[in-house]
């Protein structure tokens, strides 16, 4: 990496290393993006009536999941990754991984155990806590029979996180 110091009367925290040159800082955010993705693009993906081209994965316990998950992601706790996930995943649908939020690493462990095994993988940073704070959409309870069909409900937007009277950011 390219980097100079800053020094002098002018210096500041924010530029006491200077920024990469433009071709390191682009290699570098498309990788960020190639294993990134966030919380308002996969709810317009999910909610755009095809296909997303991906399956979303909450790898959180089952209490976790019972509490509050993505209606539509499918379970797999990453300790069970390794022994459950060819049954349930397809290698050449690309997974994308969910778990608490963002003091959590959860959702990198599942995601690597996923790229260890061969699944193409990226990570939706903010996990289920973005999720809800964006006012998107969760399912409660299993959802798997009759006597437990999962419940859905939708918090208020956090406008500390999303804008009050637009669906998207404009990001």
């Amino acid at each position: 990496m390219t980097t100079s110091t800053r020094t002098g009367s002018g210096a500041n925290a924010v530029l006491a290393v200077a920024p990469a040159a433009p071709a390191e800082a682009a290699a570098h955010f498309a990788a960020r993006l190639a294993s990134y993705t966030d919380v308002s693009d996969v709810a317009a993906a999910l909610s755009a009536g095809a296909d997303p081209g991906f399956v979303l994965l909450d790898s959180r316990s089952t209490e976790s999941w019972e509490q509050g998950h993505v209606p539509g992601a499918v379970h797999l706790p990453t300790a069970l990754i390794p022994g459950r996930a060819q049954a349930l995943l397809d290698r050449s649908v690309p997974v994308v991984t969910y778990c608490w939020g963002p003091g959590c690493d959860g959702a990198a462990r599942a995601a690597l155990a996923l790229a260890l095994l061969g699944y193409p993988v990226k990570e939706m940073l903010g996990g289920i806590e973005y999720w809800i704070r964006e006012g998107f959409e969760i399912e409660t309870g299993t959802g798997t029979g009759p006597q437990d069909t999962g419940r859905r409900e939708r918090r208020e937007p956090d406008p500390l996180t999303t804008p009050r009277a637009s669906a998207s950011c404009g990001c």
